[in-house]
């Protein structure tokens, strides 16, 4: 998978970041490696510099030497950022009813035609978000045949473990959605998470639908205006989802390579992510991540108490052969 380019140092930091990270992310304690901005005093310096995340900052007095994280990698400084362990943001075993509540208003009814932001899943599991609706990359322009639910592999695809053809239910099982009467689309394909160590790019799996049914409206943002790549941090972005309903929150890195965990034991390590602070709770997973100007940039599908992960749009849209504008 080719690399997305960043801007100026930051380009420079990725590439000396693909030669280091194995290294770093072979640590103790470390979940990720990425490019972002040094923080001093909670606050962003806008200086360049490689990021190291890890699960709980310790005491050095108590870091084994070869669990040390060095100043600089290279030319570039490094900081280090906690994170908490990274987990997929819904699991078939999860309880939604533990995660935070944001209103009375969150977005778990049933509606038609489907808006993205709204509680959608496959038939097994509990309830993830509704990103939008998209059509195959071909014919364009021309005559659309099909029309698809985009969504995570975990939220449509049940982590693997689902076939083509099963029922897609808005809302999700855990939201009342129930086969046949809530059924939406079917489950048309997906990129298939590999849990053995080599690198992932996207957790996403699209389910077909039928055109008056499935809206590309975005509850609170409105229609996708364009796609674009991130190519540096620092900017303010938004999404609406499930539990959380409509956040914004701040580029911290690009280009990560992060430790996904998805629960009994498996754990999926996944590259060129894009970080953002925290915007986002269980069941959020699927929700599509805008600029401020309506312009797709990510896929939600993890995330910690402080930091949540998407997939970059323009990886989204080349592995499952699809178009969102």
């Amino acid at each position: 998978m080719s690399d997305l380019k960043l801007e100026d140092e930051y380009q420079k930091i990725a590439e000396i970041q693909e030669g280091e990270e194995d290294g770093l992310l072979a640590k103790e304690n470390v979940v990720g490696v990425g490019v972002g901005h040094k923080i001093k005093a909670e606050k962003d310096t806008g200086e360049p510099c490689l990021t190291i995340f890890v699960a709980q900052k310790l005491d050095p007095e108590i870091i084994k030497t070869d669990a040390m994280i060095p100043e600089t990698v290279q030319k570039f400084k490094t900081d280090v950022i906690e994170t908490g362990d990274i987990f997929a943001e819904i699991d078939i075993n999860d309880d939604l009813s533990e995660t935070k509540e944001v209103s009375v208003e969150a977005l778990r009814t049933r509606v038609r035609p489907v808006e993205g932001g709204f509680s959608v899943g496959h038939i097994n599991i509990t309830a993830g978000t509704y990103a939008t609706a998209v059509c195959d990359v071909k014919p364009y322009p021309g005559i659309p045949t099909k029309y698809y639910v985009l969504s995570n592999n975990h939220v449509l695809a049940n982590s693997n473990d689902a076939k083509i053809g099963d029922p897609i239910l808005q809302p999700g099982p855990y939201d009342g959605g129930v086969y046949p009467a809530d059924m939406i689309a079917y489950l048309s394909r997906f990129v298939p998470i590999r849990f053995d160590g080599s690198n992932n790019y996207v957790d996403a799996a699209i389910a077909e639908g039928k055109f008056h049914v499935l809206d590309r409206e975005i509850y609170w943002i409105g229609y996708v205006k364009g796609v674009r790549a991130m190519t540096k941090p620092g900017e303010i972005v938004q999404k609406t989802g499930r539990t959380t309903n409509h956040t914004t929150g701040k580029v911290m890195s690009l280009n990560a390579t992060i430790n996904v965990n998805y629960g009994s034991s498996r754990v999926a390590r996944f590259s060129r992510q894009i970080l953002t602070t925290n915007m986002s709770a269980g069941g959020d997973s699927g929700s599509l991540l805008c600029d401020m100007n309506e312009n797709a940039v990510g896929l939600l599908f993890a995330g910690s108490s402080t930091v949540t992960v998407h997939n970059s749009i323009l990886y989204v849209q080349k592995l499952l052969g699809i178009r969102i504008v």
